[in-house]
């Protein structure tokens, strides 16, 4: 490794930077300290100082640890500016079907679809089909009971939420109760429009990324 890849003689955060930059997926600090041949707790503290000193210069970009690792975004604030740039004006969004059956998902995981039709009013087929082929949802074994498959999360829905991890979701679980609990027809409306509206409040407020290389999935 010494001779072809980096090696302990280059500079730390000058390798972590230039890796950072061409990574697809956010990079784990375990990896990169194998890359790099150092410590993982010193690759770690490289890292967040990293962050910090962009955040304290306030640059265009900045350095997250999403979903398991690093990886640099778009701060903020610049969005804008770079959806002009890349888009001129045409965001590929999720339809509010796509948003709400999402929404089910990620806080009744593990979840058929026949669960989450219940959940919606409607039925979320084609729409479930559509978040498995972005990357967004993915299947993960079948109920016991029924046979039916299951559906999860992935990593790729915690990247594009700015999320560690499945528990940093914002407190919605209230908004979407138990199929059991109510009558399908009646879920229809408010709790799911209330529970859409804050998801993508908080998904805008904690990461206002605009990598937008899902336009493209």
């Amino acid at each position: 490794m010494s001779e072809a890849g980096a090696g302990p003689a280059v500079a730390l955060r000058p390798a972590l930077e230039a890796i950072l930059m061409v990574v697809d997926e956010p990079a784990g600090e375990a990896h990169l300290a194998d890359v790099l041949e150092r410590p993982r707790a010193e690759v770690a503290a490289a890292l967040r100082e990293l962050a910090a000193e962009y955040t304290a210069q306030g640059r265009g970009f900045d350095l997250r640890l999403v979903a398991g690792g690093w990886r640099f975004y778009t701060r903020a604030d610049c969005a804008p500016a770079v959806d002009r740039f890349v888009l001129d004006g045409r965001q590929a969004r999720l339809t509010q079907a796509a948003l709400e059956t999402l929404v089910v998902v990620a806080y009744r995981q593990p979840v058929s679809r026949s669960r989450v039709s219940a959940v919606r009013g409607v039925n979320c087929d084609g729409v479930m089909r559509t978040l498995v082929q972005r990357g967004l949802v993915e299947e993960t074994g079948s109920e016991p009971e029924t046979g039916a498959i299951l559906y999860r999360t992935t990593n790729y829905f915690l990247e594009r939420m700015g999320l560690r991890g499945l528990d940093e979701l914002p407190e919605l679980a209230p908004f979407l109760p138990e199929v059991d609990d109510v009558e399908a027809e009646s879920l229809e409306g408010t709790m799911i429009a209330d529970a859409v509206a804050a998801a993508t409040a908080q998904s805008a407020v904690r990461s206002g990324e605009t990598d937008r290389a899902a336009s493209d999935r």
